[in-house]
């Protein structure tokens, strides 16, 4: 297995605001005929979360939202809106951790991360009331989705990522990660494979997925630079397709459970 020596990437220009029911594919081609380019193969597109979310209608209207008893509770500790912490504890499999600003659980999806991924920045115009965005109801299946949608349009079926922005137990900051994939091997196995010096590689596994989605993000922006999606040209390597959910750690593996 060889590792490219460089990438290349490109967050696609002029992508417009992202609406309950928009064709992202549709979308995604315009503005790569609008940046003149082709998908070639071993291409791989980047998608922000968010876009996802808004186009399979997972924004919700606060005022719609009535917290219930432990909503209430756990708002006093975390300090923040209850109605926000109701739907974190919707989308939640248990809290992780809370306090004063902090409120970290297991997402339904099995991801370990804050608030449960819900979201209010670049969701919605304070003149139109107050939203807050969901996760995708099934990342993986929303990359496939793409990914098929994309052969239809252009005849390529490129990898497709959905990315998100994580933060990191002992790190300070967010990163990039693959929440969904398709078309694409979300870890590469390096175990049996030699290094430099003939050594043979006993734990190496590759968040790859992961790597990939951190290094668009950088070209995405986090504030109003409006770029959600990244082409990326250059990853040739071969191995299996695999989902996003392939990232997340067995229960059993996990030592600080």
């Amino acid at each position: 297995m060889s590792f490219p020596a460089e990438l290349h990437l490109r967050a696609l220009p002029g992508f417009p605001q992202v609406t309950d029911g928009a064709d992202l594919a549709s979308l995604t081609v315009e503005a790569l005929r609008r940046a003149a380019l082709q998908l070639l193969p071993d291409d791989v597109l980047v998608f922000a979360q968010k876009i996802v979310s808004k186009s399979e209608g997972r924004r919700i209207e606060l005022a719609e939202v009535t917290p219930g008893a432990a909503a209430l509770e756990l708002a006093q500790t975390v300090q923040k809106d209850p109605r926000l912490v109701e739907l974190v504890l919707r989308e939640s499999r248990r809290v992780v951790r809370a306090a004063k600003d902090v409120l970290i659980v297991e997402h339904r999806l099995g991801l370990i991360m804050a608030n449960a991924g819900i979201d209010q920045s670049n969701v919605f115009n304070p003149a139109d009331g107050e939203f807050a965005l969901l996760l995708p109801e099934d990342p993986d299946a929303s990359a496939a989705r793409l990914r098929k949608r994309l052969g239809e349009l252009t005849g390529r079926e490129p990898g497709i990522l959905i990315s998100d922005s994580f933060g990191r137990p002992w790190r300070i900051g967010t990163a990039g990660v693959a929440i969904g994939c398709a078309g694409f091997p979300a870890t590469l196995d390096l175990r049996g494979q030699e290094d430099m010096f003939g050594r043979p590689l006993r734990i190496t596994v590759v968040g790859h997925a992961d790597e990939v989605a951190s290094a668009a993000s950088v070209v995405m922006g986090q504030a109003n630079e409006g770029r959600p999606v990244v082409l990326v040209r250059g990853l040739t390597l071969r191995a299996p397709s695999q989902p996003a959910a392939a990232l997340i750690r067995p229960q059993q593996q996990d030592l600080f459970r």
